[in-house]
């Protein structure tokens, strides 16, 4: 495996000047507390990468599954974390304000434990059907996985539209399906199997039980839905994966929600945000250290 160590963590640095571009006090608590949590963990990481990363073989085998609670609060490094939490910021945002706070907390802890189940899962039976062991050792980490439920959460909400894949206007229904192949063939070292668990999380929730399940669960809280005229579109880069010890390969707010989109991509597309995110990445020399 591989890590890059930075002494400017930039993405860090432009996660923050989002943050600060919305106002911290036009984000809702638990939203908030998302982003506080992963920037947290990606400063004080309770272990290392290998040590929390996802997988069958270290869940399963090594009965490790502290690893359900961890891996979606570690990121590879400062991009990985930057992506994913500026997807956060628009996400929880517009969700929290539809679902209230105590609903949309809810949601994440299930979706963060359930992501993670389905991704073994699926992990699991492509080992199997393939009769290929490699896809056990495929270990993950990021929280990318579960911006994916909530983007087809959000597009449940906001339907219509066409939102741009790669500069291809997609029909809103579609959206998730299109960005989970583009993703891959920007950035391949991401893990497909995270992102479609995350999708299919999602689904479960939108069209299948899962949400009724959560109500039963609950009791209290039930989820207060708020519908709204407003559609943004946001989309997440990167649910980290590495394969065995390898390098790559192997109650709603008062306030309004920013209607300006550069708010929150700093004026670039998402896929112009990727590209310089991974130029930069490429164009970094004796920032890399063997893992």
């Amino acid at each position: 495996m591989q890590r890059r160590t930075r002494g400017i963590n930039t993405g860090l640095i432009l996660l923050f000047s989002q943050i600060l571009r919305v106002g911290v006090s036009n984000i809702p608590p638990v939203t908030l507390a998302t982003l506080a949590l992963n920037i947290w963990f990606f400063l004080s990481p309770v272990k290392p990468l290998l040590g929390s990363c996802l997988s069958v073989d270290t869940c399963y085998q090594q009965k490790d599954w502290q690893r359900l609670l961890l891996s979606p609060f570690h990121h590879a490094d400062d991009w990985h974390l930057y992506f994913n939490m500026a997807s956060m910021l628009w996400k929880g945002i517009n969700l929290e304000r539809r679902l209230g706070s105590k609903w949309f907390a809810y949601i994440i802890v299930t979706f963060s434990l359930l992501t993670g189940v389905v991704y073994l899962l699926l992990e699991f039976a492509l080992a199997e059907l393939m009769n290929e062991p490699g896809f056990r050792g495929n270990c993950a980490v990021g929280f990318s996985g579960v911006l994916f439920a909530l983007k087809v959460l959000n597009n449940h909400y906001c339907p219509g539209g066409f939102p741009n894949v790669l500069g291809f206007p997609v029909p809103n229904r579609f959206a998730c399906w299109a960005e989970l192949v583009a993703i891959h063939f920007i950035s391949p070292g991401t893990s497909f199997a995270g992102h479609l668990a995350g999708i299919l999380v999602g689904l479960m929730y939108t069209l299948g039980p899962l949400k009724k399940v959560m109500e039963m669960c609950a009791g209290n809280f039930p989820s207060r839905v708020h519908h709204s005229g407003q559609q943004y579109y946001f989309n997440s880069a990167g649910y980290a994966r590495y394969q065995d010890s390898y390098p790559y390969g192997g109650p709603g707010y008062s306030e309004e929600v920013p209607r300006n989109y550069d708010a929150y991509t700093a004026g670039l597309s998402e896929e112009e945000q990727l590209e310089r995110a991974l130029q930069a990445s490429l164009w970094d020399r004796g920032l890399w250290t063997q893992w």
